[in-house]
């Protein structure tokens, strides 16, 4: 294996570790499309579009994912999704 091989693995190796972590959001009968939308965008840092589209797939399926990251990443914006009412998790 030459050197390059070994870089471009132990980089792929590490962009793995990173991701393998993500926030998932959870259908409740409490909050509306608007405030998951905003607090998507505020706290994920969505775009409307994207917020929207995880608001839509939470209220038909349930459930989304709605950010990956490493799990340090990830705490401050749960934790920003759970003090806005809303229902989340970091699997």
């Amino acid at each position: 294996m030459s050197t390059q091989e070994k870089v471009l693995e132990e980089v792929l190796e590490k962009s793995v570790d990173q991701c393998n972590n993500e926030i998932v959001l959870y259908n409740d009968d409490v909050n509306t499309f608007d405030h998951v939308i905003e607090t998507l965008i505020h706290s994920c840092e969505h775009t409307p579009l994207q917020a929207e589209q995880c608001a839509l797939l939470v209220h038909y399926k349930g459930k989304c994912t709605v950010k990956t990251g490493s799990y340090e990443e990830l705490v401050p914006r749960c934790s920003k999704l759970l003090q806005a009412g809303l229902s989340a998790e970091i699997v």
